[in-house]
């Protein structure tokens, strides 16, 4: 165990660090500086994050710019009339419904709150599993959402791994000194994060013994996890740098 630890102890140090940045989605969020910004941006990047990183990073880049390049001032003070322009807007399966959608819910939720982290905490302390279940129900409460975006917010209750959704909690969450990740929110500790299930992050994992069960499923996610804070108890899902650069960048 201790030669594993170094050994990905090493691949964190390689690939947590700023030139990490640019040709990964967390680019988005890292347009900006103002805490909603930043919160709405990496929420966008993190639902978009399907298929080619360059794609979505290009997705999530049209998206912004729709905004006028300043998301939360948008999100609280657009006009029906600026709403025309997303109706052009589509990335694989999330279409216009979907992004206007989200943009009401989150308007509704910042006219309220100042962060979107209470979406998921609902200001109460919990588990990583009760707060993806509230943000998703939180997102969905509304008589009149659609139902063909439920898909886009997945949820442990339908035993989903939540990949996206864990990855954008690992970037508002996470605190270190390394520039990558942004450790904005306080009533989510880096420990109770669950690293993010993606295809390179499985494989990797199987093969270094970290992971044994088939499904790529909520439970799945949790046993990784769980290896993971044996390596380190405090910030276990740092690991997510090692697993994901050694499967995408060094296709181990």
């Amino acid at each position: 165990m201790n030669k594993l630890k170094d050994f990905l102890d090493e691949q964190v140090a390689k690939y947590n660090q700023p030139d990490f940045i640019p040709e990964d989605p967390i680019s988005i969020p890292h347009l900006f500086t103002k805490k909603q910004d930043i919160e709405i941006a990496g929420l966008f990047a993190a639902i978009l994050a399907w298929g080619q990183r360059k794609t979505i990073i290009n997705k999530c880049q049209s998206l912004i710019e729709m905004m006028d390049h300043a998301p939360h001032d948008f999100i609280i003070n657009h006009q029906e009339e600026d709403l025309k322009r997303f109706l052009s807007f589509k990335h694989r399966t999330f279409n216009a419904t979907d992004t206007l959608f989200f943009i009401a819910i989150l308007k509704a939720h910042y006219q309220k709150h100042d962060s979107l982290e209470t979406a998921f905490t609902l200001g109460k302390s919990g588990n990583m599993e009760t707060f993806l279940i509230n943000f998703h129900n939180t997102c969905f409460a509304h008589p009149d959402a659609p139902d063909r975006t439920r898909k886009h917010i997945a949820t442990p209750a339908r035993k989903s791994a939540c990949k996206r959704l864990n990855m954008y909690l690992r970037w508002m969450v996470r605190k270190d000194n390394k520039g990558v990740d942004f450790g904005l929110w306080q009533g989510i500790t880096p420990n109770q994060l669950i690293c993010p299930l993606d295809v390179h992050v499985e494989r990797v994992a199987k093969r270094l013994g970290l992971l044994h069960r088939k499904p790529s499923d909520w439970l799945a996610a949790q046993e990784l996890t769980t290896h993971l804070r044996e390596l380190d108890p405090i910030d276990p899902v740092k690991y997510d740098f090692a697993l994901f650069g050694l499967g995408v960048m060094e296709k181990f």
